[in-house]
């Protein structure tokens, strides 16, 4: 089986429009989160991480592109241009694409959108991303819910494992909408504050908006420094409720095991846990269970939504990147928002930024429907 890789990588966000920056900016504790005041997006004052629209704007413009884009494709584009750039590969019919996101052009179906409600479909975004860049390969768009950032991976590590492409080239994104902020706060699940994941006293969700990309591939050759091996993924849905995931964490106690069994490791050789962490009390209480019932509940642990929100479909893959440069260079990221244990299970959630000997991180993630991902990844250059 060929081993695969997570190479050259990107990240469009609210706290910087490129992965270093964005790293320097979490490991100086610094959010993405403010208080809103729009009311097309929201009738009330609202705690989300959003992107500047006219930073964004400017960025794009550098880019000359020829035609209309919506904001989501702006923050696609911005991020994998430079990944394809930076990386050489020659876009053959070896090279897969891969997006991931939860609602994708939601805001076209706005009436005040001055894009074609076409645009909303989710095959359509695929082929713009495609055909701005010039893919000959057929986009495959995953939308899983909040999983699909990580499950992304997985299906482009089970592509190059069975010969189908010898590198594939994965965007993820989402937006802050009117209809996303509507469907949250009908579950009565956004927080009027920023949120604090695992916390005591956290009340709910932020929303937040980003673009993210990475290159994964088998060539060895073709690495950049913070590059990780791809050593086992999984998936589990728990089947319990469109909304609520399963009490005892089934579904995530499963793709974790799972994802140990094709990885070969074991709780013992877990140095780091990325977290979902939603700051939800339902997420974070059933992830609590399922780590702990998997021995991994003094593992150190962070959820990075209380620098980005929760940026949905995207999260995963955003979250992974980092996790990334976590091992790259030996450090733990602060879970920002967090003073005091709020779980029923013990967890080792990390408060400060610590320098700590990294080779091994879990990055899981759940959402509605039931669906629960885990990968486990290696530092590749110690």
């Amino acid at each position: 089986m060929n081993k695969t890789y997570l190479s050259y990588n990107n990240i469009v966000s609210s706290i910087g429009f490129d992965s270093p920056t964005v790293v320097k900016n979490i490991h100086e504790g610094l959010s993405g989160i403010t208080l809103i005041e729009d009311e097309n997006l929201f009738p009330n004052p609202f705690y989300a991480s959003v992107i500047d629209s006219d930073y964004l704007g400017k960025a794009f413009e550098k880019l000359h592109p020829n035609g209309d884009y919506t904001r989501l494709e702006k923050m696609m584009i911005l991020s994998l241009d430079k990944i394809i750039k930076a990386s050489g590969v020659e876009l053959t019919d070896r090279v897969g694409l891969i997006l991931s996101t939860t609602k994708g052009n939601i805001d076209t179906l706005d009436p005040r959108s001055p894009m074609p409600t076409e645009r909303a479909y989710l095959g359509t975004l695929g082929h713009i991303i495609k055909n701005y860049f010039g893919f000959t390969t057929e986009p495959i768009v995953l939308s899983n819910a909040c999983v699909s950032g990580i499950l992304a991976i997985s299906i482009a590590k089970r592509f190059i494992s069975q010969g189908t492409f010898d590198q594939v080239f994965i965007v993820g994104g989402d937006i802050v909408s009117n209809f996303i902020l509507s469907g949250f706060n009908s579950f009565q699940a956004m927080s009027s504050q920023p949120c604090k994941p695992y916390c005591k006293q956290r009340s709910g969700i932020n929303i937040g908006e980003v673009a993210a990309s990475v290159l994964v591939n088998k060539d060895q050759n073709n690495l950049v420094p913070e590059a990780a091996e791809v050593l086992g993924e999984a998936s589990c849905n728990d089947a319990n409720h469109i909304s609520g995931p399963s009490r005892t964490g089934e579904g995530l106690y499963r793709s974790i095991l799972s994802a140990f069994k094709e990885a070969n490791v074991g709780p013992q050789d877990i140095d780091y846990i990325s977290a979902h962490g939603t700051a939800t009390n339902f997420n974070d209480e059933m992830e609590s269970i399922a780590l702990n019932r998997l021995g991994l509940g003094t593992v150190p642990l962070n959820s990075l939504k209380g620098y980005f929100g929760h940026t949905l479909g995207a999260s995963g893959l955003l979250e992974t990147i980092v996790g990334m440069h976590s091992l790259y260079h030996n450090t733990l990221y602060t879970s920002k928002g967090f003073t005091e244990l709020g779980v029923s299970q013990p967890l080792n959630i990390i408060t400060a930024p610590t320098v700590k000997n990294l080779n091994y991180f879990l990055k899981t993630a759940s959402g509605f429907g039931g669906c629960n991902t885990a990968a486990v990844f290696k530092k590749v250059q110690s």
